[in-house]
Formats: C-alpha cells, sequence, structure tokens
C-alpha cells in the first residue's frame, strides 16, 4: 500500500479540478455557487467515481467467469441487452419509475450475460481472442435488434442517449442508483475469494469445493445490475471493463482479494478523468466521456496485446 498517499491524493485533486471545471464559471458566475455544486458539480463527479469503479469491477468478475483476460462486459452484449429492456419497459409503461425500468434493465442484461456465457462454453480456449469476437458478434446482433426496434418504435433518440456514456446531465436526485454500485462492490469483496477459483474453470473450481453455478449466478448478477444501473444513469461507456483489470493485474499480480480496491479506484480515476478531459478540449462545449475513453482505452487496449506481462516475484 506504499502508493496509497500518492493515490488518494490524485483523487483529491482531481475530484477538485471536477468540481471547479464546468461551463459555468464558480468565479464570476452570478448564480449561488453553493447551489451550482450542490445541484450539478458535486453529483456529477460521484456518478463519474461510482460508474467507473462499478465497470471495472465487472469487468473483473466476466474475465475471471470466462477465463479470458480480453473480454468486457460492455463488448459481449450486456449493455445492448439493458437497452433491450429499457426500450421493452419504455413501450409497456411509458411513465414507470426510474427504479422500475432499472429493474428490467437488470433483468434482461442478465439474461444476455447468461446467454453469452453459454456461448462462451462453447468455444475453444486455444485462441484467446476467438472469444473476445464471438462477444462483438453477439454483442452486435443485440446491438442491431435494439436499433430496429428503437427505429420501428420511434425511440432512437433514446437509443443515442443510453448508448453514449456522457455526464452533462447528471444532476442531484437523477444519480442517487449509482449508490447501488458502492453495495455491489462490498459484495463482490466479500466474494472475491470464490471468483479467484472461477479464473481456475469449472472443474477445479468444484474440485475445491466451490459451488460454481451459485457463484456464477451471484457474480453475473452484480454485472447486470452494475451495467443497468450505469446504463439508465448516465449511458454505456466502452473499455472501462477491459483494460482496468488488466492494468491492475499487471502492476499487483493475480491476488484478486487485494486487487479489487485498486480496480475500483483506477476504474473511478480513469472515468472522472474522461469527464474532465471531455470537459475542456473544447469549452465550453462538452465531449461525452466514452468518447474520450473510447480513444484512450483503444490505445491502452492494444498496447496490452503487444506488451508482455511482467512477473511478480514473492
Amino acid at each position: 500500500m506504499r502508493g496509497l498517499p500518492i493515490a488518494l491524493t490524485g483523487l483529491v485533486l482531481l475530484a477538485g479540478a471536477s468540481l471547479l471545471v464546468g461551463a459555468t464559471n464558480l468565479w464570476t458566475t452570478q448564480l449561488d455557487t453553493g447551489m451550482v455544486l450542490a445541484i450539478s458539480r458535486v453529483p456529477r463527479t460521484l456518478a463519474a467515481l461510482l460508474a467507473g469503479a462499478g465497470l471495472a469491477l465487472a469487468g473483473v468478475v466476466v474475465q475471471q467467469s470466462v477465463q479470458n483476460r480480453l473480454v468486457d462486459p460492455g463488448l459481449i452484449g450486456t449493455p445492448e441487452a439493458a437497452m433491450l429492456g429499457l426500450v421493452a419497459i419504455t413501450l409497456i409503461a411509458p411513465g414507470a419509475a426510474l427504479a422500475v425500468k432499472m429493474s428490467v434493465a437488470a433483468l434482461t442484461a442478465l439474461a444476455g450475460t447468461a446467454v453469452f456465457f453459454m456461448l462462451a462454453r462453447l468455444v475453444p480456449r486455444r485462441d484467446p481472442m476467438l472469444l473476445p469476437l464471438v462477444g462483438l458478434i453477439y454483442g452486435g446482433i443485440l446491438g442491431a435488434m435494439v436499433l430496429w426496434l428503437g427505429w420501428m418504435t420511434d425511440l432512437v433518440q433514446f437509443l443515442s442517449i443510453w448508448r453514449t456514456g456522457e455526464f452533462s446531465g447528471v444532476l442531484r436526485g437523477r444519480y442517487e442508483l449509482l449508490w447501488i454500485i458502492a453495495g455491489l462492490a462490498i459484495i463482490l469483496f466479500v466474494l472475491a475469494d470464490r471468483i479467484t477459483l472461477l479464473g481456475l474453470g469449472e472443474d477445479y473450481a468444484r474440485a475445491l469445493g466451490l459451488n460454481y453455478l451459485q457463484t456464477v449466478l451471484l457474480g453475473l448478477g452484480c454485472v447486470a445490475v452494475t451495467f443497468a444501473v450505469v446504463v439508465v444513469t448516465v449511458g454505456a461507456m466502452p473499455f472501462v471493463g477491459l483494460v482496468v483489470p488488466n492494468i491492475v493485474s499487471r502492476w499487483r499480480g493475480d491476488n484478486l482479494r487485494q486487487n479489487l480496491p485498486w480496480v475500483a479506484f483506477l476504474g473511478a480515476v480513469f472515468v472522472l478523468g474522461a469527464d474532465l478531459l471531455g470537459r475542456v478540449v473544447r469549452w465550453p462545449y462538452e465531449i461525452p466521456a466514452a468518447t474520450i475513453f473510447a480513444v484512450f482505452g483503444a490505445v491502452l487496449f492494444l498496447w496490452l496485446l503487444n506488451s508482455r506481462k511482467p512477473r511478480h516475484h514473492g
């Protein structure tokens, strides 16, 4: 934990910059500065931190479940499945409460992720790139279904919101569902040892006494709820669950229980940093955080593919 003070200092500085930077200049505005902070800036900062932490942790669970570090929940159809639920509930009950929409999205996200998990069991493990390709194809099929349904029902404008993660619309009273992610993070920390066993494969995990199916369902349930909350609140964000767990693993090794806090921390910092950069690149206009992170995430992904994992001794 030698880097903890530096990490916390960096987080505090980044959060402080997030509170100060925006289209409204806090030093010259005629508005109540405290009101701007309480209604917009503080909720936006917390939303970015919670969303980033949740997406990164979800990546760990899926990678361990399918034993492939090149898989990201955002690239295997989980957000598209959540959007399918959102389109359905919007058509059936357009006035439903946000919690109801989130619940429906979580159920469809869980179903969509479970289908990919079943497909993963049929994919040969010789080539680690094959499973991510299957995930991209599967996600593309779900995405096409969602787009067709949105086009036929005149809901394309909603799809554009759900598919692009950005925090400009986050206000007090519209982000609080993201605090569910904090509870899910505690659950994943409790399940850390079981999730570690998932990475050994089903046969080894069962031989060590793990209830394999129960652990997989608990893990995928956490992933589904996380993505449902994020998609409903701020929209989908790619690459977070892919690059962050890999960076932490290369940096600190494979002790999952010790790594989970760092995965959550780094995911939160990356997403908040992307949101902050999107605010300053074309100030006073904004570029969605998902767009910023997609560019940097793609670069980081290519680096991960072409760099060797260092050995950790001791």
